[in-house]
């Protein structure tokens, strides 16, 4: 069955989201990018996410405000998040970003076949326990309208 969830990719350079996007193109996910933080949230909070691949840092809004802000709301804590950088990552920005459930963090440049692997793995898993909730919820009603 095909997903309406889709990969969202934010880096605030352009060609590292085409190369992104490229790398990720032989999954056949639909898939959105944008260039900042503030547009991240928008696209996270209107459309249906499956999996988020973070720059962590980005002028404005971070990748970790990013994640901070979806931890926070029912609607998107169970997203997984792969965070991108290409600087070194400290021991405590490690624990902050793991901490806050974050799924993977990424170096650049990717190795495409190795984001593709992770990827794939992510968002299929998120995608099977959005359909588990599915189906949980819909027993729930079915057996609340036999015994109400």
């Amino acid at each position: 069955m095909p997903s309406d969830l889709k990969v969202l990719v934010v880096d605030d350079h352009r060609d590292t989201l085409f190369a992104l996007e490229a790398a990720l193109a032989p999954l056949g996910y639909g898939m959105t990018c944008v260039t900042n933080g503030d547009d991240a949230l928008k696209e996270i909070l209107r459309n249906h996410i499956g999996l988020v691949l973070l720059d962590l840092r980005m002028p404005g809004t971070s990748g970790l405000d990013v994640v901070r802000y979806m931890r926070r709301l029912e609607q998107t804590q169970s997203i997984p998040i792969m965070l991108l950088t290409g600087f070194g990552v400290n021991r405590e920005l490690y624990a902050a970003a793991y901490l806050l459930g974050v799924a993977d963090i990424v170096f650049k440049p990717v190795d495409p076949s190795h984001l593709r692997t992770k990827v794939r793995y992510l968002y299929e898993t998120h995608q099977r326990l959005r359909e588990l909730q599915e189906e949980v919820e819909s027993l729930r009603a079915a057996a609340s309208a036999r015994s109400g």
